[in-house]
């Protein structure tokens, strides 16, 4: 049977898997993948010796649906066999070797005695100084730490807990929703967040619904980045201010990256990706407009300060900032300023928004990453 039979049977089979997966029969889908796979594989051995590139398209299709199945022996077989072939173009070379880190992984998950929930995210961060598999680490440490943030934070309010203004989440939370962090496969700079089982969970206690998790975080990440959205699902506004400041120090500024991507192994939600104009609509929702607070007696005259924040005290309710210039500038009045949104800023550029009493007293209005 020539290549392209052979292909166009496992480009039908594998249309197959992606319908029974999105509509959650995934042994079905991962039988289909097995199947699709077989058929790219008997493709790649009757690809012509001089088609190159046919060879590392077919090399690539051939062990990602070997990776789909969670056959993952074969995947990395076929992806050594590839890799050892002269007929292997660059741009195949450096997919199959991200897909053989990938593979790696997965295998470490089953060998490592611990189970993950279904419905994984996977995050790409793309442009400015982010290149294919890398990007600066202080970047990618704080982006982490916001999901994680934004993970614990959906789970208290599906359960109802008072807004948590200081300290970690409660142990109950973090034991039936604890986050990994997993390579995925190729992308600009990419990594898949997994949520472990808790198999030790009481049945006796009303337990949090972790297998929820990716389809309420994608939708908190969307309609964050949508005017008003954010109110229709959720209806404590301690909650929304929280998810809309930390789905604001997720999206890019356009300086150190250009796009940040979240997406479901479901293949039923869609992606969400923040943009510097995603960032603009949330600020929008966070802050009225401008004329409104120049028109209240009230209020006293906003200014903007620019520079690290070296100190920060949320029990004795101030931080500080230093100017590029060297002079520190105290600010005071954090009032419900939570630490999940201002702790990973740290030792990082900021802008405040602040307001000067008759002293010249500076009252803090809003802070955010300053890239």
């Amino acid at each position: 049977m020539p290549w392209s039979d052979y292909h166009r049977r496992s480009e039908a089979i594998a249309s197959q898997a992606f319908i029974a997966k999105a509509a959650g029969d995934h042994q079905q889908a991962s039988h289909l993948y097995e199947e699709a796979a077989k058929a790219e594989q008997s493709a790649l051995f009757e690809v012509d010796s001089g088609k190159h590139r046919t060879f590392g398209i077919t090399a690539v299709s051939a062990v990602s649906l070997w990776y789909k199945s969670g056959k993952f022996d074969e995947a990395e077989r076929l992806a050594y066999y590839a890799l050892n072939d002269s007929r292997l173009p660059s741009f195949a070379l450096k997919e199959l070797r991200l897909l053989v880190q990938a593979i790696w992984t997965e295998g470490s998950k089953r060998e490592a005695n611990l189970t993950f929930l279904p419905g994984q995210i996977t995050v790409s961060i793309k442009g400015g100084q982010v290149v294919t598999g890398g990007a600066p680490l202080d970047l990618i440490v704080e982006k982490t730490q916001t999901i994680q943030a934004i993970f614990y934070r959906s789970m208290e309010y599906e359960q109802k807990l008072p807004f948590r203004l200081k300290g970690g989440p409660p142990k109950n939370i973090i034991d039936s929703c604890r986050p990994w962090l997993f390579q995925a496969p190729p992308g600009s700079y990419q990594f898949s967040i997994a949520i472990q089982n808790d198999p030790q969970a009481d049945m006796f206690v009303s337990a949090p619904n972790p297998a929820a998790l990716a389809t309420r975080f994608l939708a908190i990440i969307k309609a964050s980045a949508e005017d008003g959205q954010l109110e229709n699902i959720i209806g404590d506004d301690d909650y929304r201010s929280t998810f809309l400041k930390l789905t604001r120090n997720l999206a890019p500024t356009g300086k150190s990256f250009s796009s940040i991507e979240f997406r479901s192994e479901d293949a039923l939600l869609q992606p969400v990706v923040l943009t510097p104009e995603s960032r603009s609509a949330i600020n929008r929702a966070i802050s009225p407009p401008r004329s409104s607070k120049a028109a209240s007696p009230n209020k006293g005259q906003e200014l903007t300060e620019h520079g690290i924040l070296r100190a920060l005290h949320l029990n004795q309710d101030w931080l500080e900032v230093v100017r590029d210039d060297g002079q520190s500038v105290h600010i005071s009045g954090l009032q419900e300023t939570v630490d999940d949104v201002i702790g990973p800023m740290v030792n990082k550029r900021v802008v405040v928004r602040a307001t000067k009493g008759k002293r010249s007293q500076l009252k803090f209005v809003d802070i955010e990453l300053d890239e």
